[in-house]
């Protein structure tokens, strides 16, 4: 199965080192491929290395992949942590 959906940062501090941190944290939970692109640059969702390398700020709008098996629930984790702002109260 793969899935492919835009999601935009919207929490104040985009994708820093907490919040990426998170990502990471949410991803390596599934056994799904989660590759995310931010205009030209591409990181693997598991990587907090890559993640930091998009140096995605907020507004951003980031293109999420999943491909595998638990790709779905995969999806629905994360999009679930992108619309709580990364668990940030602002």
């Amino acid at each position: 199965m793969e899935i492919t959906q835009k999601m935009e940062i919207n929490n104040r501090l985009g994708l820093h080192l907490r919040a990426a941190a998170e990502l990471v944290k949410t991803a390596s939970k599934y056994k799904c491929r989660i590759l995310v692109r931010n205009n030209h640059h591409h990181a693997d969702c598991k990587s907090i290395l890559n993640l930091m390398v998009l140096a995605a700020s907020y507004g951003s709008e980031l293109t999420l992949t999943f491909e595998g098996d638990d790709a779905w629930h995969a999806h629905q984790a994360i999009r679930n942590l992108f619309l709580n702002k990364f668990g940030e109260k602002e």
